[in-house]
């Protein structure tokens, strides 16, 4: 399976540009290793105390930005999956906005969010390794636009690094 081959701007909405371009790594499985260690890195030094920290008013709180990543991770892998399986389906957008303060996620500890969060990488991680060939360059119709499984996969890494660099330079100077 050709894990090394990042999806072409072809494979994508113009829109998911910034986090292809923000994952790292010489392959897709590594990137996604490289972006759950730049998260844990980043948040390493906030406490329980400072997780409902908000940098402003009508910001996440810290707490919420990783149930976000969790949430987003769930969504991206399941439309992965249903092209992966050539589910021709075309799937529906969803609004993140609406599932922060649906997620009550300041009443869960940042350290229960974590390992929330590294289950599910650890089951996308699986699901990746598990695609027969051929999977990562189908695609499917995603909030009314073509994206490639491949584009998925990488967006999911890039994603979680663009937060973790939120938190780094918005959030930590804070608390």
């Amino acid at each position: 399976m050709p894990l090394s081959i990042r999806p072409t701007t072809e494979e994508y909405p113009t829109f998911y540009h910034g986090y292809v371009e923000k994952a790292e790594g010489p392959d897709l499985l590594e990137a996604l290793r490289i972006a759950q260690t730049r998260l844990h890195d980043v948040l390493r030094p906030v406490t329980e105390d400072k997780a409902g920290f908000r940098y402003a008013p009508g910001k996440w709180s810290i707490k919420e930005v990783v149930q976000h990543l969790i949430d987003c991770e769930r969504v991206f892998a399941y439309r992965a999956l249903r092209f992966a399986r050539k589910d021709t389906t075309a799937l529906p957008g969803f609004e993140e906005n609406d599932y922060a303060p649906a997620s009550e996620a300041d009443r869960h500890t940042l350290r229960s969010l974590m390992q929330e969060l590294d289950v599910v990488r650890s089951s996308t991680l699986l699901m990746i390794q598990g695609f027969p060939p051929g999977a990562l360059e189908r695609s499917g119709i995603s909030n009314g636009r073509p994206i490639s499984v491949r584009a998925i996969c990488w967006v999911i890494a890039g994603h979680s690094n663009h937060h973790a660099a939120v938190l780094a330079e918005r959030y930590l100077p804070g608390i």
